[in-house]
């Protein structure tokens, strides 16, 4: 499915016993740097193309030996996500379980960081974390690979999670490539809105509009990759979901013109949004946009972030 993107890899598709202690996974959130929307598909998603880039802000998830499976969480979401059976976490452990034969059975305890219904794709996330730390636990010696193809099965975004990085999303999303990027680092600001948007509601938003699309193909934006210049990697970020961001949220182009304003070489929303993401030229611009954001006060939280960084991976 996938070329390796970290040397950790090598380690990680190694045969593996079970783990007898607690196993502690990382995993981190996502901005979409190209997203293209097509047309709807007979199973009711869209055909999209889209540049993932994983970023340094994580979730944690904390799995231990247990008799039944049951999930516990802090942080972000507390008291709004459900910890059933719908929950995403409990579905990629049933669903590795079931490719594996092994018995469902766990502990899990999520630290949560990555805001809910932001466009960073953190349920997705806590998936991907379940999935590395299931495996782990139980020993069931699954490559990265292999996790990504049970990943494929559970969401869109939950292989490129398993693997990180940076990479090419076709499909709904869910078939990943990797995009080389020669180890060059990104600096990123993040606005969080004060409430989620759901993205089925944006999708449909976009799709009342017109669907209409602009981003193309990312030629142009994998070339900027490469060339490592965040001037020229600025003028390649697109998202065609955006324009149906802003007509459920048009408070959200303030926000973005602050962004600008602070001196953000560009600035988007994170795929179906809230959250609006500007790329600095180094951590020490971004930290400046960062400090100027936050005394705007027009955004409930900002966070800086690097990336790529890697997928779900074991502490």
């Amino acid at each position: 499915m996938t070329e390796p993107l970290f040397s950790e890899d090598e380690e990680f598709d190694r045969p593996r016993l079970a783990a007898h202690g607690p196993v502690r996974v990382r995993v981190p959130a996502k901005i979409n740097l190209h997203l293209h929307v097509g047309p709807t598909r007979p199973d009711g998603y869209h055909e999209l193309t889209t540049v993932y880039h994983a970023i340094g802000l994580y979730d944690e998830i904390t799995a231990r030996r247990g008799d039944t499976l049951t999930l516990t969480m802090e942080g972000e979401g507390t008291g709004e996500l459900s910890l059933g059976e719908d929950n995403l976490v409990v579905r990629a452990v049933r669903a590795l379980a079931a490719e594996t034969g092994h018995d469902p059975h766990a502990r899990l305890h999520l630290k949560k960081q990555i805001p809910i219904a932001a466009g960073l794709a953190g349920g997705s996330a806590d998936a991907a974390a379940a999935l590395v730390a299931c495996d782990q636990l139980w020993g069931t010696g699954m490559s990265r690979d292999d996790l990504a193809v049970v990943a494929a099965t559970l969401g869109s975004d939950i292989p490129f999670l398993v693997l990180g990085g940076t990479a090419l999303g076709t499909g709904r999303g869910e078939l990943v490539s990797p995009i080389l990027t020669g180890g060059h680092t990104w600096h990123w600001v993040l606005a969080v809105a004060e409430e989620g948007l759901s993205t089925p509601v944006v999708y449909r938003a976009f799709d009342e509009l017109g669907g209409r699309t602009n981003a193309g193909p990312p030629d142009g934006l994998m070339a900027a990759l490469r060339q490592r210049d965040p001037e020229v990697l600025a003028g390649e970020l697109a998202n065609d979901l955006q324009a149906a961001a802003l007509h459920l949220r048009p408070e959200l182009q303030q926000v973005l013109d602050a962004g600008i304003e602070a001196g953000a070489l560009a600035g988007l929303i994170s795929g179906s949004g809230p959250t609006c993401v500007f790329l600095a030229e180094d951590g020490r611009h971004a930290a400046l946009i960062a400090a100027d954001l936050e005394e705007r006060r027009c955004c409930r939280a900002v966070r800086t972030a690097v990336g790529p960084v890697p997928g779900a991976r074991v502490l």
